[in-house]
């Protein structure tokens, strides 16, 4: 069940090596992208001494994901915050994670996993799935981050390395001087030409070039060793406990989860357990983020205010990237702004949104308790497990969340490694 996936097709083809040498697992989801691959092209076009090799970047890559020296505070490592040990999610249960020059800026949002993004298409407005019915408009579709302005991983990787918030570097001239210092800066000589290091301009691309082609090492990032995997392969049996778990996930009655998380093979690939669509779900505010003492600070998501092409889209105010549920059992901080911290408190916000509103957002109700201001209320997901009125019988009840979370736990990888 192997596809070529978009970002990778991208960077083989700009590298001279024929898509055929990816050997990942990974199904493909994705929109026309023709532009997007020419601009991919054209970032990756060689015009370096040396043609770099995969395995090559993918070393310099992970020397550079692993190095604190790359911030400004010289504490501050991408692993720092995409833990492998995690799923290269967040390594603690914070809400948002520390950063900036001195180590001490807190971030506004929870970190997103790294995992399982190699399918992810370009964003765009209007996205047709050419695997599935290409007269459906999903709508906005696709990027990276929680808002998709990284149209890439290379894009993704310079966001960090630059943000205040985060590494904290002035530009990237104050990143290429950290590489020159570097204890690994000889194998970029050895990788791209011996005059690599003189040149700010072509040594920030292949710094970005490194991370992103170590982002598509298919054994870190998109392994497929989940026991759904093994299941799938007709190598292990799923309890009826976890059975009963993927037909709620699936029943458009009751989870619906499937809806913006396939669970199905599809198109030659595993699945992403993620559309890579957007949903508005208003959870609660989160008092724990420092911005948000300021009641008139709100995080919209593509609509701002970190992404700002998107401002004056009104209808996609409050609405945030759809994770991967990959691995979704090992984290210890949910959402967008990180205000649950149990898997178990998720699936119930789902079931009582709508239903127990009370439960969510105090007397107050979600108005005043969302992290959604009123007028964006329309913008709200009302399709089920939502949409029922208060008072109402949930979508699914508490045995049903049991049994979810048992299904849930069988998407983490490494089944069998330690069976």
């Amino acid at each position: 069940m192997s596809r070529t996936s978009f970002g990778v097709a991208a960077l083989l083809l700009a590298l001279g090596i024929p898509a055929a040498a990816d050997a990942g697992n990974s199904g493909a989801i994705g929109g026309s992208g023709g532009d997007a691959l020419a601009a991919a092209a054209a970032f990756y076009a060689n015009s370096f001494e040396k043609r770099p090799s995969v395995r090559a970047m993918s070393e310099i890559g992970r020397e550079m994901f692993i190095d604190p020296g790359l911030s400004a505070s010289g504490r501050i490592s991408c692993a720092t915050c995409h833990d492998p040990a995690r799923s290269y999610g967040p390594p603690n249960d914070l809400p948002v994670q520390w950063g900036g020059v001195d180590g001490r800026q807190a971030g506004v949002r929870a970190v997103p996993s790294l995992m399982y993004m190699q399918n992810s298409p370009p964003f765009t407005e209007h996205f047709f799935d050419d695997d599935g019915d290409d007269s459906v408009d999903q709508g906005p579709t696709g990027g990276r981050t929680w808002d998709g302005r990284a149209e890439s991983a290379h894009a993704q990787a310079r966001l960090p390395l630059l943000s205040p918030l985060e590494m904290a570097n002035a530009d990237a001239a104050a990143v290429t001087a950290k590489l020159r210092r570097a204890p690994y800066a000889a194998q970029f000589p050895a990788v791209f030409g011996d005059r690599i290091l003189d040149d700010d301009e072509s040594l920030w691309r292949a710094a970005l070039m490194a991370l992103e082609t170590f982002q598509q090492d298919s054994a870190r990032f998109y392994p497929y060793t989940s026991k759904y995997d093994a299941w799938l392969r007709h190598q292990a049996t799923l309890t009826p406990q976890e059975l009963r778990g993927l037909e709620a996930f699936n029943d458009p009655a009751k989870g619906n989860c499937a809806r913006c998380h396939p669970s199905g093979v599809k198109g030659g690939g595993f699945p992403q357990f993620t559309d890579f669509g957007y949903a508005a779900i208003g959870v609660p505010r989160n008092a724990a983020i420092g911005a948000n003492a300021d009641a008139r600070y709100h995080d919209l998501g593509l609509c701002g205010p970190l992404r700002t092409d998107l401002a004056d889209k009104k209808p996609y105010c409050g609405m945030f990237r759809t994770p991967t549920l990959r691995n979704v059992a090992t984290r210890g901080v949910f959402f967008h702004n990180g205000v649950f911290h149990r898997l178990e408190d998720v699936l119930r916000f789902y079931a009582q949104r709508d239903t127990a509103p009370e439960q969510w957002y105090g007397a107050a109700g979600g108005s005043a308790g969302a992290d959604l201001p009123q007028r964006y209320q329309a913008n709200l997901d009302r399709q089920a497990p939502f949409g029922r009125g208060v008072g109402e019988p949930p979508a699914f009840d508490a045995a049903d969340i049991r049994d979810l979370l048992a299904f849930l736990a069988t998407l983490n990888d490494g089944y069998g490694q330690t069976q």
